[in-house]
């Protein structure tokens, strides 16, 4: 585990185009991203909202007004992959997250210690801000012994002390949680351990595909849900189906059950019971037995 744990830096939503992707942010949250720019080697663009404590959520997509390059690398986050493709024709999705790793820690310097374990940095800008971040070369997603899908996280460090969240309008708005799902979930866990992240994410097995799940808190209080696995669907599906439960329950008729104890004492001429307890009671003492407590001798002949 690295000896400068890892902070969370932001999360990432694509989307087939950027206004797609800001309108399914502000009708999530209530307040639209703005800010942002685009990033020529990559030929993306994106637009950014602020969280609270440092932390902002990323909306990037395809620059359609990029220049052609001549010799285009591969786009970061798996923008170029045709699976994210079809996943983002469903609408915008919340697809990865970035650590920070913060000075006097050097990304370039540890990802040269550890190839295998960490993707190679590239340099990246957009307007006057500079970065390094892991990208693999095919541009897929980091990670490790196979196991990533978006779960574990690319590392970024910036080249000034200020972080870009301080520059964006405040909002409000804090992340409460985020949660992995991974079918090799112990083995996302190990990389996060590693390095030294994993105090930002949960891990949690899953049967289904890989994803994340972001929970939000609004100003109001308000907690708005972004992400969803196979799980989280199903924990909802049951959420709904006891709440309908209930409502059938509580509109049913209720019949007053008789009491019984008012049956057998309606039966039974006052102090007939007892007179009629007294001799079994008698013969237990005379003979040594411990007599149970009512309770107690209705519970042995159940």
């Amino acid at each position: 585990m690295t000896a400068h744990p890892l902070k969370l830096d932001h999360l990432v939503i694509a989307a087939r185009t950027l206004e797609e992707g800001a309108r399914f942010v502000a009708a999530k949250l209530g307040v639209e991203p703005a800010g942002g720019g685009a990033h020529p080697l990559m030929r993306t663009h994106n637009r950014l909202l602020n969280l609270f404590g440092g932390v902002y959520l990323e909306v990037i997509a395809i620059d359609p007004d990029a220049p052609p390059a001549e010799a285009p690398r591969p786009r970061l986050f798996a923008l170029d992959d045709p699976a994210l493709l079809r996943r983002l024709e469903d609408g915008p999705q919340l697809v990865h997250w970035v650590a920070r790793v913060d000075r006097p820690k050097g990304l370039a310097r540890w990802q040269a210690q550890y190839p295998e374990r960490i993707a190679p940095v590239v340099a990246m800008s957009r307007g006057a801000n500079r970065w390094g971040l892991t990208v693999p070369d095919d541009g897929a997603f980091p990670a490790w012994q196979a196991a990533g899908d978006g779960v574990a996280p690319s590392l970024i460090q910036w080249d000034k002390p200020a972080h870009p969240s301080s520059a964006l309008p405040q909002t409000g708005i804090a992340l409460v949680s985020l949660t992995g799902f991974h079918p090799r979930a112990g083995t996302v866990a190990e990389q996060l351990a590693w390095l030294g992240a994993a105090h930002l994410m949960r891990v949690l097995p899953t049967s289904g595909a890989p994803a994340l799940v972001a929970r939000f808190e609004l100003p109001d209080g308000g907690i708005v849900t972004i992400g969803e696995s196979a799980e989280s669907v199903e924990e909802a599906r049951r959420i709904e189906a006891d709440a309908a439960n209930d409502a059938n329950e509580a509109k049913r008729p209720r019949r007053r059950a008789k009491s019984r104890k008012a049956d057998d004492e309606a039966e039974t001429p006052a102090g007939s019971q007892e007179e009629a307890t007294q001799p079994d009671e008698a013969q237990g003492a005379s003979s040594g037995e411990r007599i149970p407590p009512p309770d107690a001798a209705a519970e042995q002949t159940e």
